[in-house]
């Protein structure tokens, strides 16, 4: 029989022993059955890991979230949930650009290769896109410029060779000076911005007759018919601000005998300037310009002109989303919102972006049919 080490009595616990004294006391007791060794066993255990339970096995706030895991989840996901409607709550397009299809749409328009140079005037406008709003992020979204090249490098020189009687170095120079007027009184910020365009001045010849008078009359007291966006394209900065450094630019160029000892570069080029208000807010709109321009290198030994200057041979323009017939040398945007200014739109519809079709050269406003 096992003993107890504290006091020498035999293994029962302490109320069995006093229970035991008192009947044996009173003369009716039995002696109490000592417990099992299995019950002593189990009893030492007890005693032994009493106070020491693992965390989470009986303690109630562990026990719960082991025990719930489900709604922690779901929790989890009603947080994003309503994470999600809130952001559909302040940009809806999102969810509709998904649904629609729009979103893929505009990613693979983003994703297109660049298209090759234009060589000679195309065939057709460009294909039909879905209709589609600019933003300050992406101002040629939904605009078939969105392909085109940006800036100088939409304006490609070709390769010179003799002609008119002169050197393929003299070609190739009339050329690379015509890239430069264009340059200068399309794309040069100074002159976007309706300071005087004096780079692209200083190209052409001061004794072609009537232009320099000309060039000054427009500058300095435009009207609707004399104005300077007949060969320079210029806004209000007090009106409207570029957005963007970019400049969607198509087009070509070639060169061409003219009379005798007169060489012609004749070009045709699209410029799209997207802008919004100077004032502030998020309205994008695109000014879309296009021109023909010839200009002619002359030989002084034949011509009266200045060696090295370009004269206009002749030229004409036409805009797109700006006021009719502005009388102020600018170009005058049209923001949504804005009311209408000027000679309202009666011409026939035009796709500004064709650039397959002649400018007509027409007086008064048309209608586009896209920006």
């Amino acid at each position: 029989m096992a003993n107890d080490r504290d006091n020498g009595r035999p293994g029962m616990s302490d109320e069995d022993w006093a229970r035991f004294q008192q009947q044996a006391a009173a003369g009716g007791a039995a002696a109490p059955r000592e417990p099992s060794a299995r019950a002593r066993e189990v009893t030492a255990r007890l005693r032994a890991t009493q106070g020491q339970e693992p965390p989470g096995w009986r303690t109630g706030p562990a026990w719960q979230q082991r025990r719930r895991p489900g709604r922690t989840l779901k929790a989890t996901l009603a947080v994003a949930a309503i994470a999600g409607l809130a952001l559909i709550a302040v940009r809806p397009e999102l969810l509709i650009d998904r649904i629609t299809g729009e979103a893929e749409a505009r990613q693979e328009a983003r994703n297109a290769a660049p298209l090759p140079a234009e060589t000679a005037r195309p065939l057709a406008p460009p294909p039909s896109l879905a209709p589609d709003q600019p933003t300050l992020s992406e101002p040629f979204r939904g605009s078939p410029a969105l392909q085109w090249a940006d800036g100088a490098a939409g304006i490609e020189v070709p390769a010179a060779t003799p002609m008119a009687g002169m050197s393929a170095e003299k070609v190739a120079d009339a050329l690379q000076k015509a890239k430069q007027f264009l340059v200068a009184a399309n794309l040069d910020p100074a002159t976007l911005r309706g300071e005087r365009p004096a780079a692209a001045i200083e190209l052409l010849d001061p004794r072609q007759p009537g232009l320099m008078k000309d060039v000054e009359r427009y500058l300095s007291a435009p009207t609707a018919q004399d104005t300077p966006v007949l060969l320079f394209t210029r806004f209000d900065p007090a009106e409207v601000k570029p957005v963007g450094e970019v400049v969607k630019v198509r087009g070509s160029m070639r060169a061409e005998q003219g009379e005798p000892g007169e060489l012609r570069v004749v070009t045709d080029y699209t410029f799209v300037h997207p802008v919004t208000s100077a004032k502030g807010g998020t309205d994008v709109q695109r000014t879309i310009v296009r021109r023909q321009v010839t200009l002619s290198l002359l030989d002084p030994a034949r011509w009266e002109a200045t060696r090295g200057r370009l004269q206009l041979h002749a030229y004409s323009s036409e805009w797109s989303n700006v006021e009719c017939e502005a009388a102020d040398g600018f170009l005058h945007p049209q923001f949504a919102g804005d009311a209408l200014a000027g000679p309202q739109p009666t011409g026939p519809a035009v796709d500004p972006y064709d650039r397959s079709r002649e400018i007509k050269g027409e007086e008064g406003c048309g209608t586009v049919t896209r920006s």
